[in-house]
């Protein structure tokens, strides 16, 4: 479009662009069997589709909107070549689906694998830096489930889809308080023991010495574990 076409107030042109009238009937007609044709592609290609999305199941929803998006309001854009590229991608998503359930390499590869961030009470430093999680957003998860220490959890894993599961501990322990350092007032409500941990992994420090570093994380700042 030329640039001396352009005018502000053009609202023929602003509203309905450079297509006749007529063309927002097609519009409703398309958009109909696109929605029609997106549905029946979800339903090929599972339930999970209405649940949270895998990657294999993610590629193939974004192929899809990328695909179904023009020739709604292009009128130079024939319906048909949607109809091809719905047919491919649910054809791939689905083999890939089928080969990911016949082969654990293959699962682990488009999949993903789950990742330990918790394990016996202590924070695992690898797993955080590999998943790019911080510190303070494993916190807040843990306050989300009702938890005040680490000393109450097993296991926390963040699993390949990117939900986090929890495992408490059958017999909890002190541990480090996840309540936020600027929370004072509930802070000094959780009863401290005379055990010292690992204020940035609730690493138990077991000689008790204030001035070591942290076997785990290699930090030397301490706090009394709570329970």
């Amino acid at each position: 479009m030329k640039p001396e076409d352009i005018h502000p107030w053009d609202w023929q042109r602003i509203m309905i662009g450079e297509v006749p009238p007529v063309f927002l009937l097609e519009v409703v007609l398309r958009m109909a069997f696109v929605y029609l044709l997106l549905m029946l592609s979800m339903r090929m290609l599972g339930k999970r589709m209405a649940a949270q999305l895998t990657r294999n199941e993610l590629s193939a929803m974004v192929s899809l909107a990328a695909a179904i998006g023009s020739p709604i309001i292009s009128p130079d854009r024939g319906l048909l070549p949607p109809v091809v590229i719905v047919i491919v991608v649910v054809s791939i998503s689905r083999l890939i689906a089928y080969i990911s359930s016949v082969n654990q390499k293959i699962e682990s590869i488009t999949q993903g694998t789950l990742d330990t961030l918790i394990s016996d009470s202590v924070m695992n430093m690898e797993s955080m830096v590999k998943t790019r999680l911080t510190r303070e957003r494993i916190m807040a998860q843990l306050r989300c489930e009702s938890i005040l220490h680490l000393g109450e959890i097993k296991r926390l894993y963040l699993e390949a889809n990117g939900n986090f599961s929890m495992i408490r501990s059958d017999n909890p322990q002190p541990g480090l308080a996840v309540i936020p350092d600027g929370d004072l007032e509930f802070l000094h409500q959780l009863r401290k023991e005379n055990i010292l941990v690992c204020h940035v992994c609730g690493q138990k420090n077991r000689s008790q010495n204030a001035g070591e570093r942290c076997s785990n994380c290699n930090h030397t700042a301490w706090v009394n574990a709570v329970l």
